[in-house]
């Protein structure tokens, strides 16, 4: 059965969910990159919306105006970017916020691990290569903030359902499964390293 999350998210939503689970997100997701962060962060502005319970998207997503309106647009295709570039701003982020889903590609470090642990939050991959299916998960465009940022970098907030898979590399308890990862494939590495070695000794 899917694991769904609605938000607003408590931290009761997220106690039993852990590192390499699969979950999909019903609600709003709010797409927020560098300078957004940064805006916040670095430049002490507030976010013109309200992160608490929510959900963000480390994406540059490709949005189309509807043809006959003045401020209503469709999501074309929404993929993640690299969360690793958040990873010095995060911790604060999720402070300053109390968002409690993060969702982008690839891994993030020790700052994202400490904000998710001391503020029950989650960090989740959405897989790469499938941003036209994120798209079909947005229902709606409900609203678009800092759009001066131009569209990749702008705040859109979407209106989901089923948005996903997610899956978790960061949980509440700040476990990160790529970390966990690195030390399993190093001892698998050097345990291969030693068994090739007889094989290719010839090769000067």
């Amino acid at each position: 059965m899917k694991k769904i999350l609605n938000t607003p998210v408590s931290d009761e939503d997220l106690k039993d969910i852990k590192i390499g689970d699969v979950i999909y997100l019903n609600g709003h997701i709010i797409t927020c990159r560098d300078v957004a962060h940064r805006r916040l962060i670095e430049l002490g502005r507030e976010l013109p919306v309200d992160l608490k319970g929510g959900a963000i998207f480390h994406a540059g997503p490709i949005v189309r105006k509807i043809e006959g309106t003045d401020d209503k647009y469709e999501m074309i295709s929404i993929g993640p970017t690299t969360s690793m570039r958040m990873e010095k701003f995060e911790k604060e982020f999720i402070e300053q916020t109390g968002v409690k889903i993060i969702v982008g590609k690839g891994g993030m470090g020790v700052n994202t691990e400490a904000g998710c642990r001391e503020n029950k939050a989650l960090h989740c991959v959405f897989p790469a290569g499938c941003a036209v299916v994120a798209a079909t998960c947005v229902e709606e465009i409900e609203a678009v903030h800092w759009l001066d940022l131009g569209m990749p970098e702008a705040l859109w907030v979407s209106r989901v359902k089923e948005f996903g898979p997610l899956i978790v590399s960061i949980d509440a308890e700040g476990n990160n499964i790529f970390e966990q990862n690195k030390v399993e494939f190093n001892k698998r590495k050097e345990a291969a390293i030693q068994s090739l070695y007889p094989k290719v000794k010839f090769i000067k």
